[in-house]
């Protein structure tokens, strides 16, 4: 088995449904066997499992159902052990995979059985627009040239790990689970190095292990790899129904920073960690703003003071955040006074 697409989900079988058909007009375009699906349910109560049944004689996939709710780290982690794939592609349930996308990411790994690590590159789209169209979705109905993408790299190149690890490459800095294929058996192995209890901790986003817990692992494994970057999107990420949007705030000035800091320990160089942190600060000062007033933005008892204030203190993007939100607070009411 050369590939498995590895699916963790939770109580959103319209969702998956929607993947899953993506990835099966997919495979219309590619004729060989050579690749699998693994979902790993969080114990959904909704009827998730109907979904994956209506796929099983259309699709080769290995489905299995928690007995309790693990939260995402740990049900991420229990996906990819259910891999039978000399390669791994983790995406969302709400992710959806393009129509040729099988067939040139397997090509890919065929022509390049020396990399263990590839960035594959996504299109943004709204929910709202699935909403006007029969359900499951169908991926040809995109309008691929109205789309954005998530990297700015215009073509495939191999670099060296951390050469991924740039705003260019991807502004979140690789915690997205859908923009990186890796060789299983290496990343199975180099999670056994995150802390379990860790992960555990079922709130959101409540402590870094359980909220970059892929990108740990991806680091551990792979810092002194080869990495492959496809610049052609081969994913569509959707945006708009996120559980978890509002903890976006926290997630971007919090645990990204925390992530670069992570990356300096494992070897990342000094100027690129410099010129990323400082990158990953470009909102501090609003976003910090929103989380310890803003009644809908949350995160608020994960902060420390020391750790998220004071050591950030020495990168410029702190204080021109603060500008930055200033005037556009005052463009915003001049449009107002002017209308």
């Amino acid at each position: 088995m050369l590939l498995s697409i590895c699916i963790p989900t939770f109580n959103r079988s319209e969702k998956l449904d929607n993947c899953l058909n993506s990835i099966l007009i997919s495979k219309q375009q590619y004729k060989e066997t050579d690749f699998e699906i693994c979902v790993a349910d969080n114990n959904s109560s909704d009827n998730t499992k109907k979904i994956v049944d209506k796929y099983k004689n259309l699709l080769n996939i290995n489905y299995h159902k928690n007995s309790e709710n693990l939260g995402f780290a740990r049900n991420a982690k229990k996906v990819v052990g259910l891999a039978k794939g000399k390669y791994t592609w983790l995406v969302g349930d709400d992710d959806l995979i393009l129509p040729g996308a099988l067939k040139s990411l397997l090509k890919i790994l065929k022509s390049n059985s020396d990399i263990e690590l590839f960035f594959v590159n996504s299109y943004y789209l709204n929910s709202e627009y699935l909403e006007n169209f029969p359900k499951p979705f169908d991926t040809q109905n995109i309008k691929l040239n109205e789309l954005n993408s998530l990297s700015k790299v215009k073509s495939n190149k191999v670099v060296s790990f951390w050469n991924l690890i740039d705003p260019d490459v991807s502004w979140e800095f690789l915690i997205g689970i859908f923009l990186i294929v890796f060789k299983t058996s290496k990343w199975i192995e180099s999670s056994k190095k995150v802390d379990v209890k860790k992960l555990e901790e079922k709130r959101i986003w409540s402590n870094f292990e359980n909220t970059c817990f892929f990108p740990i692992v991806n680091a551990y494994a792979f810092k002194n790899s080869k990495a492959f970057i496809c610049a052609d999107p081969l994913s569509v990420n959707i945006v708009g129904f996120r559980e978890w949007k509002n903890y976006y705030e926290l997630v971007e000035i919090i645990r990204l920073p925390e992530l670069i800091d992570f990356y300096r320990k494992e070897g990342l160089p000094l100027i690129r960690y410099l010129y990323c942190k400082n990158f990953a600060l470009r909102n501090f000062f609003s976003y910090f703003l929103k989380i310890l007033i803003s009644r809908q933005t949350k995160g608020r008892e994960y902060l420390d003071l020391k750790k998220h204030l004071i050591n950030n203190l020495f990168f410029p993007n702190v204080y021109f955040s603060f500008f930055t939100f200033f005037f556009r607070k005052l463009k915003i009411y001049s449009k107002k006074i002017f209308k």
